[in-house]
């Protein structure tokens, strides 16, 4: 069920229609009570009227009944007939509103009496007024209740959708990473109270998931981590030891480059199933860079020369994540065998890498350079690690040899 308006705006309506419905309530019984009473005093008045005039004019057969502005009376005698209006000899004995021959309303009452029948009407037209007037009253009263119900409401809407508001906010505010809450604890316990302990709960599976979790990529890590320093040891004895060979050396190169590689795309994985950054340490952006582009091998080994260029910036960085993003970045960038100059620049917190390489001299033992549809790098997990912590790798001229890498700002 989709409910458009806001929570409050609801609340506040539910208020102005309470308020609407007492004041209607209010109008009508103050309308029922007005009528009720106009009743009982007319009926009391008519009725002592007739009994009193029934006992005098037993006594007295001639005296004259009441002609007045408000109260008139006729005896219905044999002679007399035509004395009282048609409109009122056509009524049965009782007391009831009808209408006069000028077309008022007035009250009648017939009566049969010792001395006759006797007619009485009560003209109260000045009441009548007074009771539009009290209509038009009630209907202020009832346009003024409603109104001060609203804004009444939205009053206390507020304190009401407030608490709401401050458990959205709480939960808007929980990081990415599962944690423990207690957000109960804030609340009474009612029924936001043990929306919140749902909440509580929640939160606390989530976390008891994720430090399972955290000890199996753990284990596992240490597991891999293991038969690859293996692997690469002995790959690095076999080196050694094939100086006499030089066919086998190419081989033995390559297989190191995928070990090392293997070894720092676990290190990603590992860093990213594990929701892990390093803590940001202060750096001198260029010395960092330097030292980083050392630990390439087609640049430790003298195959590409590197110019770097950029002035000199202190920055706050998580510096073991953003050397694996840099050396994922160059181990794309940079084909395995291929001699060229690579240039580096730093400007305006971004880090450009141009490749400048010599396709003709690559050994055909080396590895071919990964090709995908977009021409792009395909750096997957390096690219979801430098997204972790705020950069951002723009690889889309990397068949031109060219990445850049936005820095994270502040």
């Amino acid at each position: 069920m989709r409910f458009p308006l806001p929570l409050r705006t609801r609340v506040t309506l539910l208020y102005t229609a309470m308020g609407a419905v007492l004041s209607v309530v209010f109008a009508l019984g103050v309308v029922f009570i007005a009528e009720e009473y106009e009743r009982v005093l007319v009926d009391s008045i008519l009725t002592g009227q007739a009994h009193d005039y029934a006992e005098r004019l037993q006594r007295e057969p001639g005296i004259d009944l009441p002609r007045s502005d408000r109260v008139s009376g006729y005896q219905l005698l044999p002679g007399n007939r035509g004395e009282v209006p048609d409109v009122f000899l056509a009524q049965a004995p009782g007391i009831r509103e009808v209408r006069d021959p000028d077309g008022d309303e007035v009250f009648l009452g017939v009566f049969d009496t010792a001395a006759g029948r006797l007619f009485f009407v009560m003209d109260l037209h000045d009441i009548e007024a007074l009771e539009r007037y009290l209509a038009f009253v009630l209907a202020v009263v009832v346009l003024a209740g409603t109104a001060f119900s609203a804004w009444l409401g939205w009053l206390l809407s507020g304190r009401v959708v407030r608490p709401v508001q401050q458990l959205a906010e709480s939960v808007a505010a929980l990081p990415t990473q599962p944690e423990r809450t207690a957000l109960a604890a804030q609340l009474p316990p009612d029924e936001l109270g043990q929306l919140a302990t749902a909440i509580d709960d929640y939160q606390a599976r989530l976390a008891a998931a994720a430090e399972a979790e955290q000890a199996f990529l753990g284990d596992a890590s240490h597991e891999l981590r293991t038969p690859i320093s293996v692997v690469r040891g002995a790959t690095e004895l076999l080196l050694e030891d094939s100086a006499d060979m030089p066919a086998l050396q190419p081989r033995l190169h390559r297989l190191d480059r995928g070990i090392r590689e293997l070894s720092e795309l676990i290190d990603a994985l590992m860093r990213l199933a594990r929701h892990r950054v390093d803590l940001a340490e202060s750096v001198e952006l260029r010395g960092w860079l330097s030292s980083c582009l050392k630990g390439v091998p087609s640049i430790a080994d003298g195959s590409v020369s590197v110019a770097l260029e950029g002035p000199e910036i202190d920055m706050e960085l998580p510096a073991s994540d953003a050397t694996l993003i840099v050396h994922g970045v160059l181990r794309r960038l940079l084909p395995p065998g291929v001699q060229g100059a690579l240039r580096v620049s730093i400007c305006d917190s971004r880090i450009s890498f141009v490749f400048d390489g010599d396709d003709t001299r690559r050994p055909t033992t080396s590895r071919p350079r990964p090709a995908s549809s977009d021409r792009r790098l395909g750096l997957t997990l390096v690219g979801r690690l430098a997204h972790r912590i705020g950069w951002e790798i723009d690889d889309t001229n990397a068949a031109s040899g060219i990445v850049d890498i936005r820095l994270a700002q502040g």
